[in-house]
């Protein structure tokens, strides 16, 4: 291989600027090549609209997308859970490196828990899928809270809660602690409270699919059980013809018995935002060893998922 720097694609929120930087130095370690960041301006990144209404998280995807297939960039750091499910023939998924923390976090005012929130307590986020959940716990609960419909970066998001204009934002934990603001977290939300995107924590890195040594290289970042739990929850949303911003949640975990991974368990949520009805299943299941084993347990669930009524939560199907 030559010296040449490789060329890392890259949104430019400070989000995405940490991860990549992070997975740059990886980079360099597996493949003794400087890296250099390229910052691309998505139209996700531009457009004050509500993500629901541009195409979902898949449009901060498409410019990365654009740039590869274009030779402008060697190779791109996406946030897994932005990635549309229908794979382009020309990009690979060379790498899903170790996962974060797939949780979502409560940043509220007074270090309050979620629980712990006032009557009437206004809850800031962009998603459907942590709206219905939220409000669903709510219901089952006896709590009393307004989900609040919010865009913005964290710096954005955190401070309508320190300004009082909001009680509390649900962010995610992988997020927060990428960019070392962790300890600002006021509470964890369980996965059995709210189950998290599908491949949330994650990050993609794709290259152009002809590039046999980068692919190579970039498959030594590469980690097997994150690679086919988030295929499996993405094989789920997929068959649920949901979108990147459709409420559906999910998490596949590996069950082990202190030593030895015996099992996977693929659970799966979708609901009406507004809490009033949900679909909530899981499976378990041998550890999938192929990409298409993987698939399949998606869309088994999907499939209960569906016929327990899932279509008709989800608004708007996308194609």
């Amino acid at each position: 291989m030559t010296d040449k720097a490789l060329r890392l694609g890259t949104r430019r929120s400070k989000l995405a600027m940490a991860q990549s930087g992070q997975v740059a130095e990886a980079v360099r370690r597996v493949t003794g090549r400087p890296v250099e960041l390229v910052e691309i301006t998505t139209y996700g990144d531009v457009s004050r609209e509500a993500l629901a209404q541009i195409g979902g998280t898949g449009v901060f995807v498409t410019a990365l997308r654009d740039a590869l297939l274009r030779g402008e960039v060697d190779f791109a750091v996406h946030s897994l859970k932005d990635l549309p499910t229908t794979q382009p023939e020309q990009l690979a998924l060379a790498a899903v490196p170790l996962r974060e923390d797939p949780r979502d976090v409560i940043v509220a005012r007074d270090a309050l828990k979620f629980t712990d929130l006032p009557r009437g307590a206004r809850v800031g986020t962009g998603s459907p899928r942590r709206m219905a959940q939220l409000n669903a716990y709510a219901r089952a609960h006896a709590l009393d809270i307004e989900t609040v419909a919010i865009r913005g970066n964290v710096d954005t998001r955190i401070r309508y809660v320190r300004d009082g204009e909001l009680d509390a934002v649900v962010l995610a934990a992988a997020g927060l602690n990428r960019i070392g603001r962790i300890d600002e977290v006021t509470d964890f939300l369980s996965v059995d409270t709210v189950l998290p995107a599908p491949g949330q924590g994650a990050l993609a890195i794709e290259c152009a699919a002809d590039n046999a040594d980068l692919i190579a290289a970039l498959g030594e970042l590469d980690d097997p059980f994150t690679r086919v739990a988030v295929t499996a929850e993405r094989s789920l949303l997929a068959a649920l013809e949901a979108g990147c911003s459709a409420p559906v949640g999910a998490l596949a975990d590996l069950l082990s018995d202190g030593q030895i991974v015996k099992e996977m368990r693929l659970r799966g949520v979708v609901g009406t935002t507004d809490g009033t009805r949900t679909v909530q299943l899981s499976t378990t299941g041998p550890v999938p060893q192929t990409h298409e084993q993987a698939m399949a347990l998606g869309r088994e669930l999907a499939t209960e998922m569906l016929a327990q009524g899932a279509a008709g939560l989800m608004g708007e199907r996308a194609q």
